[in-house]
């Protein structure tokens, strides 16, 4: 993930609702949710999720597939992987983190 990748991931995730609704995304696992479950469970109306759908899928953080009449979502776990990874990557100068403090060991 490059520089410009990772800013318009933290842009789209700079939101209350769409940093909620990728969570729930996230939380659902590889089989997702349908656009409906998703709506239900955040309490937005859908023009409203349309829209922050929208950016999510612009910064590649979430697919969606047709199935039928429903539309999945899913979060891409490789992009959000790929988005820690490029956070983290100069961690603790290169130390080991401590796992449950997160902070450095020396």
């Amino acid at each position: 993930m490059d520089t410009q990748q990772t800013l318009a991931a933290l842009r789209a995730l700079a939101h209350e609702s769409r940093l909620a609704a990728f969570r729930a995304l996230v939380q659902a696992g590889p089989d997702g949710l349908a656009v409906g479950e998703l709506r239900e469970s955040l309490g937005l109306p859908p023009a409203t999720l349309t829209a922050h759908l929208n950016v999510l899928r612009g910064a590649g953080l979430v697919d969606d597939t047709r199935e039928g009449r429903v539309i999945r979502l899913r979060a891409d776990y490789e992009r959000m992987d790929g988005l820690i990874a490029f956070l983290t990557e100069n961690c603790c100068q290169g130390a080991r983190c401590a796992p449950a403090t997160g902070r450095c060991r020396p």
